[in-house]
């Protein structure tokens, strides 16, 4: 049995250590909004954040995961950065098949929260580093550019 923190909640699965993350997500927690797209980490359409960090869930086994927050599209748009990128998919109309759009929305997400750096860089470039079978890049990238120039989204006490 394994306990995972998956979007704020605690989920236990019954599933041997070299599970990849990706299958537990999908056929034994039910969250069907992370995709299978290569199974070797390089389309990107398996992209999860754990801790913060985007990460390729069909070559990370579940043990890996133990201990760590695992967020998944289906949580992305409860974070102010995640809200942003997502207004901006809608506002653009990025989607075509829709298929890659869970893990370049949450590579963008993750990208959008770093200050400084690489990845800081390729963000306001619109560059996640996601594959697009249909061909969207140009969508995506002033999707991610506008996400980028939209105010901080804070949440007010009151």
């Amino acid at each position: 049995m394994v306990t995972l923190r998956i979007n704020g909640k605690s989920h236990t699965v019954d599933a041997p250590p070299d599970m990849p993350l990706l299958w537990v997500l999908r056929d034994l927690v039910g969250m069907n909004g992370t995709k299978f797209g290569c199974g070797v980490a390089l389309c990107g359409a398996c992209t999860v954040h754990l801790d913060g960090i985007p990460r390729r869930a069909c070559v990370m086994p579940v043990s890996a995961a133990i201990g760590h927050a695992i967020t998944t599209i289906e949580a992305i748009g409860a974070t102010p950065a995640g809200k942003k990128v997502q207004q901006a998919w809608l506002d653009l109309e990025v989607v075509q098949c829709g298929y890659c759009q869970s893990g370049q929305i949450m590579a963008a997400t993750a990208f959008a929260g770093e200050q400084s750096g690489a990845h800081r860089c390729r963000y306001r470039r619109g560059d996640v580093g996601n594959v697009c079978r249909c061909g969207t890049y140009p969508r995506i990238r002033e999707a991610i550019k506008q996400a980028a120039q939209m105010p901080s989204i804070v949440k007010k006490e009151g």
